[in-house]
C-alpha cells in the first residue's frame, strides 16, 4: 500500500469503517471525524488523534469516509433527519461546493478558531454570501514527473509536455476536475485563468489542450498503471503527485518530480461540519488545533501532505518542506468551472476534443 496522500482515490474505496479504540470513559466528550481511508486515516489514528485527546480531554471517534461523492451524499441524507454521520469531515473542494447548495455546512466563526491566523489565504473556505464554511486541513500536489533514465534533463515548463520529443510519452489524468489541464493550459499559454471565464474562451484552451493528443500514450484513472509505466520507462512523463514521486525516488527508481516555472497545481481538502453536528464547539477546538504549525509539520513529516499555513510558521527544513511542497507560487485550480453551469458542457468538450 503507498503510504501517501496520492494513494487516496486507491485505498480509501470502502465502505463506513468505525475505527477501534479504547472505550470512552462515562463524561468524557466525543467527536466523530471522518478522513480518506487506507494509510490515510491509519496515519491520523496513530499520529494526530491521540495526542489531541491527551491534550483536549476530547476523544476522537474515526470514520473512514467513502470514494467520491458518496460521502456528500450520505451527508446530505443523513442531514435532512437531523443525523450526523461524522461531526467533521475532510471534504473535496468540488463537494465543498456543491454541498454549499444544500447549506450542509455549519457556518464557522474565525474568532473561534484563532490559529486560523497562519492559514494562506486559499485554504479559508467561504460561502457566496462570504460565510467561512470550510477550514483548510491538507494540501497536495501534482507536478510534472519523468524518468531519469529516459530524460536526463529536467523539464523547466508544462509546455514541454507540448513538444514533439514527447510522442507517445505521456500519462495524464483522465478528467478535467482532476488533472487541472486546463488550467495549467491556461497559465502556461493564456498568461492566466480570465480565459476560463467564458465558453468561447474555454474552447480555445480546449484547442490548445487538443494538440497535445499525439504526445499522450495513457489516460489514467488508475494510479498505479501509470506509476509502474513511468518507473520503467514505458510512459516517461506525466502529471502525477509530488510526494508521491519523491517516495519513488527515495525508494531507487529512476524517478523525479518537478515544479515546472508555472507552478505545480496545488489541491486540497477542507475541514467542514455538517449543519446536523450537536458538537460545533468540540470541532472548533479540533479545527483549531489542526492549524496550528506544529501540527501542520507533523502531518508534512507523517503522513506527506503540504502544509495549509505558511511555511515560515512550521519549521520544516527545506528538505522537509521540498519533499511536500514548493516556493514556487501554486495553480489553484478553478473547482468553480466543476460544478457550475458550465460543467456538463465542459465534460462533454473535453470527451469531443482532447480525450476522444
Amino acid at each position: 500500500m503507498r503510504k501517501a496522500v496520492a494513494t487516496w482515490m486507491l485505498v480509501f474505496g470502502c465502505i463506513i469503517v468505525i475505527g477501534l479504540s479504547a472505550p470512552v470513559s462515562a463524561g468524557q466528550k466525543v467527536l466523530k471525524v471522518g478522513t480518506y481511508g487506507g494509510y490515510f486515516k491509519d496515519s491520523f489514528d496513530k499520529h494526530i488523534f491521540p495526542d489531541f485527546t491527551k491534550e483536549t480531554g476530547i476523544k476522537i471517534e474515526s470514520i473512514a469516509e467513502p470514494t467520491g461523492e458518496a460521502w456528500l451524499v450520505q451527508l446530505e441524507q443523513a442531514a435532512r433527519a437531523g443525523q450526523a454521520p461524522a461531526d467533521v469531515s475532510m471534504i473535496a473542494q468540488t463537494p465543498m461546493l456543491r454541498g454549499q447548495r444544500s447549506q450542509l455546512w455549519a457556518p464557522l466563526d474565525l474568532k473561534k478558531i484563532p490559529n486560523s491566523k497562519y492559514l494562506l489565504p486559499q485554504f479559508i473556505h467561504r460561502y457566496k454570501d462570504g460565510r467561512v464554511d470550510g477550514i483548510g486541513a491538507v494540501s497536495w500536489y501534482i507536478t510534472l514527473v519523468s524518468n531519469t533514465n529516459v530524460f536526463k534533463q529536467p523539464p523547466k515548463s508544462w509546455a514541454d509536455m507540448w513538444t514533439p520529443d514527447k510522442k507517445d510519452k505521456l500519462g495524464l489524468l483522465a478528467l478535467p476536475s482532476n488533472s487541472f489541464l486546463l488550467e495549467i493550459t491556461a497559465k502556461t499559454f493564456f498568461g492566466g485563468y480570465d480565459i476560463l471565464n467564458s465558453k468561447e474562451g474555454i474552447s480555445k484552451v480546449l484547442k490548445k489542450l487538443a494538440e497535445i493528443k499525439p504526445n499522450v500514450k495513457l489516460w489514467y484513472r488508475d494510479e498505479g498503471q501509470f506509476q509502474q509505466a513511468l518507473q520503467s520507462g514505458e510512459i516517461p512523463m506525466g502529471q502525477y503527485y509530488h510526494d508521491v514521486a519523491g517516495l519513488l525516488a527515495a525508494d531507487g527508481h529512476p524517478v523525479r518530480s518537478t515544479f515546472p516555472k508555472e507552478g505545480g497545481v496545488n489541491d486540497s481538502g477542507c475541514w467542514a461540519v455538517s449543519k446536523a453536528s450537536k458538537k460545533l464547539e468540540e470541532a472548533y477546538i479540533f479545527i483549531n488545533y489542526m492549524c496550528r504549525p506544529d501540527i501542520q509539520a507533523k502531518l508534512a513529516r507523517k503522513v506527506g501532505t503540504a502544509p495549509t499555513v505558511r511555511r515560515e510558521a512550521t519549521g520544516l527544513t527545506d528538505a522537509e518542506f521540498a519533499a511536500v511542497s514548493s516556493d514556487i507560487p501554486p495553480l489553484i485550480p478553478r473547482y468553480d468551472l466543476y460544478t457550475g453551469d458550465l460543467s456538463d458542457w465542459i465534460n462533454q468538450k473535453w470527451t469531443e476534443m482532447v480525450t476522444r
